[in-house]
């Protein structure tokens, strides 16, 4: 099982941003996926993010490509997503999850077995 600590989230202005900082125990990058989702109230689960393998490949759902960059820092054990150009759509609690890497599939696919979750963090997009 993987410890899994996000922080940073908070309530922020259309158009602003933020950065969401997911803390992990040691992970071998070679064999694992990370992947950011959110939840807004009355929605289904959705990926948002995810990075995986020692090259750190990166998918993005369609809605936030342009807007968002996940990115990782092996020597803390950390991933980050930045967020900016932030809207009203954006308000959810946003996880981060660990899966053991599928190595013909994007990080994003239903395949992967999503199983270490953190407690999440509420971002507020208001005026």
């Amino acid at each position: 099982q993987v410890h899994l600590v996000e922080s940073g989230g908070g309530l922020v202005q259309p158009g602003g941003s933020l950065r969401l900082s997911c803390a992990t125990s040691e992970l071998t990058w070679e064999y694992y996926a990370l992947a950011w989702f959110r939840q807004a109230p009355g929605k289904e689960r959705e990926g948002v993010s995810c990075i995986s393998g020692t090259e750190g490949s990166t998918h993005y759902l369609d809605s936030v490509k342009g807007r968002f960059t996940i990115s990782r820092d092996n020597t803390k054990n950390t991933v980050y997503l930045q967020m900016n150009s932030l809207n009203p759509e954006d308000t959810a609690v946003y996880y981060c999850a660990t899966a053991r890497l599928l190595f013909s599939y994007p990080c994003l696919s239903a395949l992967y077995d999503y199983n270490s979750w953190g407690q999440g963090t509420q971002v507020t997009v208001s005026s």
